[in-house]
């Protein structure tokens, strides 16, 4: 198969990454904690964010990725899981000319924890991105 694209046509160039590896985010001290069943795999999912010509600033980082996150939450529901155990996160940003757009592919691991649920943390290593110079 191929692919063309216009002549005319810039594609998107990469100004920066950040990624996140895997964290747990169960304390090692919730002994009280009743996980009845974990995932085998990890879920992920991608979230595309278009800025347009408006620069990205920290908060738009932060913004994205928390929306990645609690569309990730919604999705682990729909299949029986209440928390995630382990959590990661990879933040692209692109620009076309003066467009920029945000891609962050958020991934954890799901299960289902009997009872109330621990209280839910922040992502992990969110103040990487509350940086200003990140990708500039």
């Amino acid at each position: 198969m191929k692919w063309f694209r216009r002549k005319n046509e810039q594609s998107w160039e990469i100004v920066g990454c950040e990624c996140i590896d895997p964290v747990s985010m169960i304390d090692d001290d919730d002994d009280e904690l009743d996980i009845q069943r974990v995932r085998d795999t990890a879920t992920c999912g991608t979230y595309i964010f278009d800025l347009g010509k408006h620069s990205p600033q920290g908060s738009d980082y932060c913004r994205a990725v928390l929306f990645a996150r609690q569309q990730l939450f919604q999705e682990i529901a729909k299949n029986g899981y209440n928390v995630l155990v382990l959590e990661s996160w990879t933040l692209i940003l692109y620009r076309k000319g003066k467009s920029h757009r945000i891609e962050v592919q958020y991934a954890g691991r799901p299960a289902y924890v009997s009872g109330k649920p621990p209280p839910v943390r922040p992502p992990p290593f969110m103040a990487v991105l509350e940086s200003q110079h990140l990708f500039s």
